[in-house]
């Protein structure tokens, strides 16, 4: 065996160990899903007979899957819309104003990066109850905003840096204002980036558990990945439920990797270009 295919084949196999561990959990919450409760008790491991449907819309109706993923759906999308109105107006003013504490202020959004959550959620959680924001949607989206928005602001910097001064230059002896560089030259021209970015940020929003939980107590604002780990204490009996509970909240996640895999790898590389 040449060197080439051997190194081929080194690579090759653990790549395909990790994409079967990968799949697996999902083929096997799937098949659950489909499984009566007694198929799962008698034989948990076996595939399903028939596509049995009952457990999803089970979940989906009975069990609040429904008001869940609507939660979700209205926290992600406002809290995504705020971090790239916001991200991409720091950025532009970070790479391309100069003024007074700029680069102090990037170097603070950077190191914002690599503080944890669990490291401010107490205060945080304080805060947010003096402010009455507890149990609230205004008060869960800003919470996902400040915790974003240092990630958002770091790539749409990096980003912008790379946008050629002479367009700007050009802008601006066109007699655009620094508001109608941003909006007519910046805001086009970063699309590519502020697609990957809100891409990733809705993933990030959408798989969260802990700060929706802290912000979110009471059962009918949870979103869809709290509601989930509510049902396991809850249908701790009942494994397909819980299953289909499982598969629903992971659907969404799976079609957007399936469909936006390229604009999730430029958002995660657009942060390593040289500014």
């Amino acid at each position: 065996m040449s060197g080439s295919r051997l190194t081929r084949w080194v690579v090759a196999v653990p790549m395909a160990l990790l994409a079967l561990a990968t799949i697996y959990p999902l083929v096997f919450t799937t098949n659950v899903a489909m499984k009566t409760r007694r198929e799962y008790v008698l034989d948990r491991f076996s595939p399903a007979t028939s596509l049995h449907l009952d457990n999803i819309v089970t979940a989906w109706t009975s069990v609040g899957m429904a008001r869940y993923f609507a939660n979700s759906l209205v926290v992600v999308t406002v809290s995504v819309a705020v971090l790239l109105l916001l991200g991409s107006m720091a950025g532009f003013a970070l790479s391309r104003l100069r003024f007074r504490g700029s680069k102090a202020l990037f170097l603070g959004c950077l190191a914002a990066l690599f503080v944890p959550f669990q490291v401010i959620m107490v205060p945080l959680t304080r805060v947010m109850a003096d402010s009455g924001l507890i149990d609230t949607y205004p008060g869960l989206i800003l919470a996902y905003v400040a915790q974003f928005l240092p990630f958002t602001v770091f790539l749409m910097t990096s980003y912008y840096r790379t946008v050629p001064a002479e367009i700007v230059d050009a802008a601006r002896i066109d007699g655009n204002t620094t508001y109608g560089v941003y909006r007519r030259i910046m805001l086009p021209m970063g699309a590519p980036a502020l697609l990957s970015v809100g891409i990733l940020n809705a993933l990030f929003c959408w798989n969260d558990v802990l700060i929706s939980l802290l912000m979110m107590p009471s059962a009918d604002h949870r979103t869809l990945m709290a509601g989930v780990t509510s049902l396991r204490g809850q249908y701790s009996d009942d494994i397909p439920t819980f299953a289909s509970g499982v598969l629903i909240a992971a659907v969404p996640v799976l079609v957007v990797y399936l469909f936006l895999q390229r604009q999730i790898a430029d958002g995660v590389t657009a942060g390593s270009t040289k500014g």
